[in-house]
């Protein structure tokens, strides 16, 4: 996340030049990219967790 705070920084910066910024965006996108799957990677973990669990309470009942 500090990462993408610094590269708005310097995307917003006067002196960036347009080729730099393509690349800071560029390189934005991949990190957003990964911070997504892996929180769907998360998501799915727990998921998995509450139903492996429900059907645990749903076996003790």
């Amino acid at each position: 996340m500090q990462r993408l705070q610094e590269l708005l920084a310097l995307m917003q910066n006067e002196n960036t030049s347009l080729d730099q910024s393509v690349k800071l965006y560029a390189e934005a996108a991949q990190l957003i990219r990964y911070c997504n799957e892996t929180l769907n990677t998360a998501k799915l973990q727990i998921e998995e967790i509450d139903s492996s669990l429900a059907s645990t309470t749903e076996q003790e009942d």
